[in-house]
């Protein structure tokens, strides 16, 4: 009788052994088997889906065997591990153990969205539209109604977000994007703010951030911003007309075709700085953090003129007399490459 209860018991234990090792065995296999792919696909994990869904659905469409063990070892491995929502990246050369570590480590697909420095909100609203991995919320709203889902109604968004690259995964919205680039705005406007010069002709950070967008579209060479911000600046203090063409285009909208013509310089707008006092009602453009430096510390002197050379720089003058000469050196003659903006780099157009 013993015997018989130690022989059944000897083969319960090593039925109990076989049956561990065979499912050691296929759990190793479920593992480390390679994907079924012939190429490169993304898979998209949105909000609510369970590691459970998701490698069943691999398993319905023969990505992979085994989700069964996928399931144990990752109850039993990675208890409470969230699987973050995202699109994900499989590709041939990776197996089943390597997908459980992209979704353990998060490493969802990013896209991004650069914000050009001297872009319009028109511009921006484009940009946003050309990205199709974006969810949108704002595309029928008009600018009014968009800034009111920002929490700021009546307030005009020319100018309110900051040029930088933003980068999202899937399932994102233009509105989170629009709240990212609004709040570093208000963040690197603050900032520079405090440290601003002192007797600047600005009551408040957003009549610095038109300022900004002034010198923003005058010039894109580094050196020169302190320089047309201290123009600007010496002719708002003796109460000239700050007489720069970027303003009239940006009042001129869509009308604006490539030429401006005197025509232009005499229409009026409350952006046509040949006409109004002061500096125009709102922005005109994005503004990085040098231009918003510039409008904060204007560089001291006695110019009151700046003309394009041609080459994106400028002659400063302080004279109305030396200003024509420089006129009619560089805008009357103007060389065959004339341009009022630096060259793009060839490899960063």
């Amino acid at each position: 009788m013993i015997r018989t209860l130690l022989r059944l018991l000897a083969a319960g234990l090593l039925l109990a052994v076989l049956a561990l090792g065979g499912a050691a065995w296929r759990l190793h296999m479920a593992l480390e088997q390679p994907l079924q792919l012939s190429a490169e696909r993304l898979i998209e994990v949105v909000p609510g889906d369970t590691p459970s869904g998701v490698l069943n659905r691999l398993q319905a469409e023969s990505v992979l065997d085994g989700a069964f063990w996928l399931r144990l070892y990752w109850r039993f491995n990675l208890p409470g591990q969230a699987l973050h929502s995202g699109e994900y990246r499989l590709t041939p050369q990776l197996s089943a153990r390597d997908l459980l570590g992209l979704w353990q480590r998060g490493e969802v697909v990013q896209y991004s969205l650069t914000l050009v420095e001297g872009w319009n909100f028109r511009q921006v609203r484009a940009a946003l539209a050309r990205q199709t991995a974006l969810t949108h919320l704002l595309a029928e709203l008009d600018d009014q109604a968009l800034m009111a889902r920002l929490g700021l109604p009546g307030v005009n968004p020319e100018g309110h977000f900051f040029p930088d690259t933003y980068r999202y995964v899937r399932g994102m919205s233009d509105l989170d994007l629009l709240k990212a680039a609004l709040a570093r705005l208000q963040l690197v406007l603050d900032e520079e703010w405090a440290q601003r010069a002192d007797n600047l002709p600005y009551a408040t950070p957003y009549d610095a951030l038109i300022m900004a967008s002034m010198v923003e579209k005058e010039t894109g060479v580094p050196e020169e911003r302190g320089q047309i911000a201290g123009v600007f600046v010496r002719r708002l203090g003796i109460g000239m007309r700050l007489q720069t063409d970027p303003t009239v285009i940006y009042g001129l909208g869509e009308r604006y075709t490539g030429n401006l013509t005197r025509a232009h310089l005499l229409s009026p707008s409350p952006y046509n700085t040949y006409l109004i006092d002061g500096m125009p009602p709102t922005p005109i453009a994005l503004v990085g953090r040098e231009a918003i430096r510039a409008a904060l510390h204007p560089v001291a002197g006695n110019s009151l003129y700046f003309v394009a050379r041609g080459d994106g720089s400028h002659v400063f003058s302080d004279s109305l007399d030396a200003h024509n000469r420089a006129v009619r050196e560089f805008q009357l003659k103007r060389r065959s490459d004339y341009r009022s903006s630096p060259k793009l780099d060839k490899d960063n157009p």
